[in-house]
């Protein structure tokens, strides 16, 4: 039988990333005593009023169908929380999704096609090479460089753009690296994107996990306010990521393209959820504000005792949940340091799963209590001192 085209594209973006980790989950489920430093999903519960919202809205009957952009309700909330950065944007700029993930998706699908070229940091978060290739547009790499910080640079950027490229995928803070761009770099990679007319699609999914200072976007920008569509969710900000729950907000025009699209793929998200995001939004809850402190205490453990291992580096996070090493002085790659270390009890991520500018590096989870980053660290010790 004859398959799309869409299926080759992505055949090789998928489960294969993830290899490690759901091999550390048969082993774990076979008893195996492992210290799962994966994925990023939040260690602790989301706000109990969360879970007390969404169960009174459901029990209100708010299960039926909703409207291929959202809720009223949660159009108004993501409105107010972009127009505290920006003063025009009202609910018309708004589409919802279930999950970052899902906005992206239809986001790259809206504006790429095929041949099109779609500007990314490299490394990059895992998912985005199968987000580029559906639509039938290809990646175009920009080094993140170590000695930058793994921010990405204006001069960068313009080396790297082609007569194919079309937008920019712009993710800060960033996953896996944790860095945080300034205002003053987003101003110069602002400028080299309407020079060469480029969209900039900014993922700030961890914008409320910023460890200090400001946070800053292009979509803050009024000169920027036609090309610019920022996506998020409450997966990291509110730890709900298993509720699915995200948004695109851009130009009104961008947002009237992609409702057909948005309607054809899902016809809206739940609103018993949607209520459940508006009430977090609108309120003033303490759980990014325990996780940034947690997460910013733990890369402090991680980095102070894997930096004075023989042979590794330990680049310490500006934001998120992670920590990446460069295990390159240890005599292995990223995906062999990976998958031996398994075997002494920590599961990490490869950096080969983060493109092609990775691969001596490894990612770390920060979403593990205190007591078990000790004990990570010492089996990672013993396993890098017995090489």
């Amino acid at each position: 039988m004859k398959y799309a085209a869409i299926t080759e594209r992505l055949a090789d973006t998928g489960g294969a990333k993830w290899a490690i980790h759901q091999r550390c989950r048969e082993m774990k489920a076979q008893g195996a005593d492992i210290i799962e430093l994966t994925i990023g999903e939040p260690d602790q519960p989301p706000d109990p009023q969360l879970f007390k919202v969404c169960h009174q809205s459901m029990l209100a009957g708010r299960t039926g169908y909703s409207s291929g952009r959202g809720e009223p309700e949660l159009l108004e909330a993501i409105a107010a929380r972009y127009m505290r950065r920006r003063p025009d944007v009202d609910a018309d700029n708004v589409m919802c999704f279930p999950g970052t993930q899902t906005a992206l998706f239809a986001t790259m699908m809206g504006l790429t096609g095929p041949g099109d070229g779609v500007l990314v940091g490299d490394p990059f978060y895992a998912t985005y090479e199968g987000v580029i290739r559906a639509s039938g547009a290809h990646r175009e790499s920009v080094p993140l460089r170590p000695e930058n910080g793994f921010r990405l640079t204006a001069g960068d950027l313009a080396a790297a753009i082609t007569p194919q490229s079309r937008v920019l995928l712009l993710n800060s803070p960033h996953n896996p690296t944790g860095a945080v761009l300034t205002a003053d770099e987003i101003a110069s990679i602002g400028a080299v994107c309407q020079k060469h007319d480029l969209w900039i699609v900014a993922d700030e999914v961890y914008e409320e996990l910023v460890f200090e200072g400001d946070f800053a976007s292009p979509f803050d920008s009024p000169d920027l306010a036609d090309r610019v569509i920022a996506v998020s969710s409450i997966s990291k900000s509110h730890a709900a990521p298993g509720f699915r729950s995200g948004w695109a907000v851009g130009p009104h025009e961008f947002c009237e393209r992609l409702l057909p699209l948005s309607e054809t793929m899902l016809f809206g998200n739940q609103p018993f959820i949607a209520d459940m995001t508006a009430f977090a939004l609108n309120s003033d809850l303490p759980t990014s504000a325990r996780m940034r402190q947690s997460y910013k205490h733990r890369a402090s453990l991680f980095a102070d005792r894997l930096e004075k291992l023989e042979g590794m580096t330990a680049y310490r996070p500006q934001a998120g949940m992670f920590i990446i090493l460069d295990v390159s002085g240890t005599g292995l790659g990223g995906e062999d340091f990976a998958w031996r270390l398994l075997q002494a009890g920590v599961a990490v991520m490869p950096g080969s799963s983060f493109g092609d500018n990775a691969g001596k590096l490894v990612r770390l989870s920060l979403t593990v209590p205190d007591e078990s980053v000790v004990e990570a660290c010492d089996r990672i010790a013993r396993f890098v001192e017995g090489l």
